[in-house]
């Protein structure tokens, strides 16, 4: 009994315990004051920041056709700066005699996401996305004069895994691609935005591509390609948005459709077994023949194009239209004007889909305006612009899959011992990672040189045959892995100097780690490059040799710009990994380990001469 008059007792202690601190609590609270809340000092100081940040932007003038085909020397206004794709400066300040003493002149840690970004700078002011964010800084302190924030669904993770590689800018609009395929366009001013759309609708919304190349500013039009297609029934498309309004003008199906041209050119399979046709970089332009260039990538579907359908005796046509292609189009109406298709029916996950460049280049005694592109292979074809004729090709000499190539028509011949044969595994140079990939070349208009950056590479090559259903579910129906070229030297990646119009190598700057920036020239002769190792670098234009180096918090997987501001000449690049190019060939360089994240702003200048 005893017991349990003192379990009940403690029962009541704890009880009457509970409660008083309960009281003691709510009394407490009761005499607590409210929060306190400490204003902002705007004293002086803040006046005179917030004043300068308001005025660089109010200093925004609006951008129109004729600055973005020939922008003022220190802005940098689209993916490749113009729109003949040369990502190239006329800027000098910084030169091949001063470069080795550039040093960092600020930094900012950006969102983390996949990067492969393009800052643009106009007036000093510098944009920059990553993920679901987008700011504006002084391009010349780094100071933020906003952002804006897109909210995103959970299974985005507020677009980590987004790559996006370029952004336009059209009167006081800045255009971009979100990562839950969305259109928008802000207010370069302010950030606010203005207009807000879906890119992709119906089949290929349920396919869930998405829109990595970036959009090409064209008089009233914003245009962009969708990409990442292998899973879209019937392939993706071309869209011209309203840059003022943001409504749809006009779209191009990528994949040619059963009863259009060129819907005969997949072995008469039905429309919704036709995949690919993404379009992964950004167009040109030429203003003179109004003319938009676009190109493509393959289908990733051997299946498709390879199988021999009940009741046929054969193959029938299986070009697989507008696969590998570049495509002609007026840009008010979204009409094809010509096309030329660089490698018909290709299975082997080598797009030809990476940037046209349009150069003036002597052919048969005569300069002619061409559009030059390569694809994964590197082999180069140079058409004429305006009529599409097919000129010539040139091999950079590492590819092993095309035995010959027609002179007349630029028809690629394959090896016949690499005819694909389902589970066998062929020895085929180079890796789907490139040969050349996103990576964009840069190109010199005066001495007509093009320096490209190439990854030496192969891989084992394997075809596991699958329906349309499996593709639909879960993407492609070949296999491919990491095979070092018998030759290799151990240095994976490098820069080649081309003249395209002779087919000649001028030099080739070697290094152990692969490529994983685009290249940047000036015309202070200074080529700038980046590697999955980390590294940033000067190299001389004449030679590649290499005039200044420094280390990144991580890769440089992106495409470097330069730029001034208050008269000073910058270079930017933003780091941070995440793409094919720094997953794809860890077993490389085994020894090379980058963080999975470290997306940051970095800008060099040479030193203030001032003290």
């Amino acid at each position: 009994m005893l017991k349990v008059q003192d379990r009940l007792g403690r029962r009541a202690y704890i009880f009457a315990a509970s409660l008083m601190a309960s009281c003691v609590a709510a009394v407490a609270s009761a005499q607590q004051p409210p929060p306190l809340v400490i204003p902002p000092n705007k004293d002086a100081a803040y006046n005179v920041a917030t004043q300068a940040r308001e005025k660089l932007l109010q200093g925004l003038t609006p951008v129109d056709d004729a600055m973005r085909q020939n922008p003022a020397p220190g802005d940098w206004l689209n993916w490749r700066r113009t729109n003949d794709a040369y990502g190239r400066s006329p800027l000098k300040q910084i030169d091949r005699s001063n470069v080795s003493k550039l040093q960092l002149a600020w930094s900012w840690q950006l969102s983390q996401s996949s990067n492969e970004t393009t800052p643009l700078v106009h007036n000093g002011v510098m944009f920059v996305v990553s993920g679901n964010r987008v700011q504006a800084f002084d391009a010349s302190s780094g100071d933020v004069l906003w952002q804006y924030v897109r909210t995103l669904p959970a299974t985005l993770n507020n677009g980590s895994g987004s790559i996006n590689r370029s952004m336009g800018i059209s009167g006081n609009k800045l255009f971009l691609a979100t990562p839950d395929r969305h259109m928008i366009a802000l207010n370069n001013k302010t950030g606010e935005l203005l207009w807000d759309v879906p890119a992709a609708e119906g089949k290929a919304a349920e396919g869930n591509p998405n829109m990595t190349g970036g959009p090409l500013i064209v008089k009233d039009k914003v245009i962009i390609g969708l990409s990442n297609c292998n899973r879209v029934r019937g392939g993706c498309y071309i869209t011209a948005f309203n840059a003022e309004t943001g409504k749809v003008d006009w779209r191009f199906n990528t994949i040619a459709r059963t009863g259009e041209p060129g819907g005969d050119t997949w072995n008469g399979a039905p429309d919704d077994e036709r995949f690919g046709g993404s379009v992964w970089t950004a167009a040109t332009y030429d203003p003179e023949l109004n003319m938009v260039y676009v190109g493509t990538a393959q289908t990733y579907n051997l299946s498709t194009l390879l199988a021999v359908r009940p009741g046929a005796t054969g193959v029938s046509n299986n070009d697989a239209l507008y696969t590998n292609t570049t495509l002609a189009l007026d840009p008010e109406t979204g009409k094809l004007i010509w096309h030329y298709q660089h490698f018909n029916g290709e299975v082997w996950d080598l797009d030809w889909v990476f940037e046209r460049t349009l150069m003036t280049l002597r052919v048969d005694g005569k300069d002619r305006k061409v559009v030059a592109t390569a694809g994964k292979l590197g082999i180069f074809d140079v058409l004429d612009r305006k009529t599409g004729e097919y000129l010539f090709s040139r091999d950079l000499g590492y590819q092993t899959l095309v035995k010959e190539i027609d002179k007349k028509t630029g028809r690629k011949i394959i090896d016949p011992k690499f005819t694909p044969v389902v589970n066998r595994t062929d020895i085929i140079c180079p890796h789907p990672g490139g040969g050349r990939n996103w990576t964009a070349s840069t190109y010199n208009p005066a001495t007509r040189i093009l320096y490209i950056p190439v990854i030496d590479s192969c891989m084992y090559y394997t075809w596991l045959k699958r329906t349309p259903e499996e593709i639909a579910a879960g993407g492609s129906d070949i296999r491919w892995q990491n095979y070092v070229p018998d030759n290799s030297d151990g240095n994976f990646g490098y820069v080649q100097a081309f003249d395209i119009t002779t087919g000649k190598t001028l030099w080739k700057a070697k290094h152990r780690a692969v490529e994983s920036a685009a290249l940047l020239s000036t015309d202070g002769g200074v080529i700038f490059q980046g590697s999955r190792d980390r590294r940033f670098r000067a190299l001389d234009e004449k030679n590649g040799a290499t005039l200044w180096e420094t280390r990144l918090p991580a890769q440089p997987s992106a495409y470097p710009v330069t730029y001034t501001a208050n008269g000073k000449q910058y270079v930017a690049v933003t780091t941070g990994g995440g793409g094919p190019l720094d997953n794809g060939f860890i077993s490389y360089t085994p020894e090379l380990v980058t963080p999975t994240g470290g997306n940051t702003l970095m800008v060099f200048a040479l030193p203030d001469t001032k003290r």
